[in-house]
């Protein structure tokens, strides 16, 4: 069944790269409702999920229809998946959409009898603490003090002897280092997004 499903949207891609307009047609019709539960689930809004939706297929239709442009495409769920993680990730970006780290973990372990958030709470604080353990030892102990200890900048300064700015360089280096490494797990994880 796969297969089938498979070759009909090879067949409509190819039509698409011609420019026909009722090939694009079918294949929206045929996967417009996977497109919009993708961003619906992550952004748990209507509206936005289904601007997404239409936005992904604009792209898609722009990018077939310029011949020198069209990428090869082999999975078209996968690219679709992709393309809608994006398009959310733009959309949280321009409208500041954020949620610090250590708030996010917080929001997720509120909801811990949801199965789902659960579930997306064990993958984020995993990928989390695997993160804090690969930062460089001197970042990785202001990080902690300054997060689960909750001392100020002042106060990590005088414990380790250093100044505070120093403890606020390293601590806006292992924030950023942070924010780098799970920015796609919380997208494709969560609703959620987080700015460090």
């Amino acid at each position: 069944m796969r297969e089938i499903s498979a070759a009909e949207d090879s067949l409509l891609m190819l039509q698409i790269r011609e420019g026909n307009r009722e090939a694009f047609d079918a294949l929206y019709r045929k996967h417009w409702r996977f497109v919009y539960n993708a961003a619906y689930k992550r952004l748990e809004n209507y509206d936005q999920a289904k601007d997404i939706a239409q936005d992904v297929f604009i792209q898609f239709w722009t990018q077939q229809t310029s011949r020198s442009s069209a990428p090869a495409i082999d999975n078209l769920s996968a690219y679709l998946y992709v393309a809608v993680r994006n398009n959310v990730l733009k959309w949280m970006e321009s409208e500041k959409k954020f949620v610090p780290i250590p708030d996010l973990l917080v929001q997720l372990e509120s909801r811990r009898d949801d199965a789902d958030a659960l579930i997306r709470y064990n993958e984020l604080r995993l990928a989390f603490e695997s993160v804090v353990e690969q930062l460089p030892q001197q970042q990785q102990v202001i990080f902690r003090m300054r997060y689960d200890y909750e001392l100020s900048s002042d106060e990590i300064a005088d414990k380790l002897n250093v100044s505070p700015k120093t403890v606020r360089n390293q601590l806006g280096r292992a924030l950023t280092k942070l924010k780098t490494a799970l920015l796609m797990t919380v997208v494709c994880i969560s609703s959620f997004s987080f700015v460090a």
